[in-house]
């Protein structure tokens, strides 16, 4: 696989990813698109494990880590995808992006990680000042619109904290050992949740926008993006690999604008500038990594 294309793979993939939430759960219901895209996901995962031959660790262990990664992501994006019915895709991008801050807070904290150096506690301030504009007012239009971001903050967080949890564990498997773990915990969560919040109803009238995104989401973003994404964080180095995370949510901002008609308030976008410019703040050191490097 070509390294560039896996990188242009990730961008494209985790910029349409906001819109493709927020499409399926308009057209379907919140709880039944992320249950149906992480099923998908998951018989894509059994399908790959038998073509290409690989084993699923199964001892303690690896029950452990599929176990803490598996509740993370069920928590995660049921947060997320209710948000997501009440805020901008492209804020839904912009707020990911801040998981470089809250995975280096964390691991700080639980790791004993030495990850926040002045520079990046001044890029984490500016980040939270930027979510605490984005959080102080309401919204035009949309009476849950705070609710719904806090949502995804926490949607956030809860992701962030399943990487450092499954760091913490240090097992080693592969790629799709892990996704296929995760799915595995993580699918009778979402079936339960469907159950809880809509007795397990089928949408009545799923419109082809709607049912194309789970699709797009259970393959593409559920699997290919994982994939494309440990291949390229083993080919290129923290530089390269946190433009992502600054590249992503401009493009969903753009793609939420153009395509689903998304008006975003001037304290929003005040509140994205502080929080972009603290991710800058918080990745110069790997910024000027690669700056040196495309220099030489």
């Amino acid at each position: 696989m070509s390294v560039p294309a896996a990188y242009l793979g990730i961008i494209l993939i985790w910029s349409t990813t906001p819109l493709a939430i927020q499409w399926s759960a308009q057209g379907a219901g919140f709880s039944f698109a992320v249950m149906a895209r992480m099923a998908i996901g998951l018989a894509l995962c059994v399908v790959l494990l038998a073509v290409t031959r690989t084993v699923l660790p199964w001892h303690p262990a690896a029950r452990r880590l599929y176990a803490a990664s598996g509740m993370a992501l069920c928590t995660s994006m049921l947060f997320t995808y209710w948000g997501a019915l009440h805020v901008p895709s492209g804020l839904i991008s912009v707020i990911f992006g801040l998981m470089p801050l809250a995975t280096g807070v964390f691991a700080a904290l639980w790791l004993a990680e030495r990850t926040l150096t002045p520079r990046r506690v001044a890029g984490l301030g500016l980040a939270l000042a930027g979510l605490w504009l984005i959080f102080g007012r309401p919204w035009p239009g949309a009476d849950r619109a705070t609710l719904g971001a806090a949502a995804v903050v926490a949607g956030m967080l809860v992701q962030a904290l399943g990487l450092v949890w499954t760091k913490r564990l240090g097992v080693g498997v592969s790629a799709l050992a892990l996704t296929t773990g995760s799915l595995a915990v993580a699918v009778p969560g979402f079936a339960l949740a469907w159950l809880a919040l809509d007795a397990a109803r089928l949408p009545v009238d799923l419109s082809l926008r709607a049912g194309g995104a789970i699709v797009y989401l259970g393959v593409l973003g559920s699997v290919v993006g994982f994939t494309l994404y440990y291949y390229v964080i083993k080919h290129l180095d923290t530089g390269r690999v946190a433009l992502i995370a600054l590249l992503t949510p401009v493009s969903a901002l753009l793609l939420g604008q153009t395509l689903n008609h998304e008006r975003i308030p001037a304290a929003g976008w005040a509140g994205i500038a502080l929080i972009g410019t603290g991710l800058v703040l918080y990745e110069w050191q790997a910024l000027r990594q690669l700056r040196r490097a495309a220099i030489s």
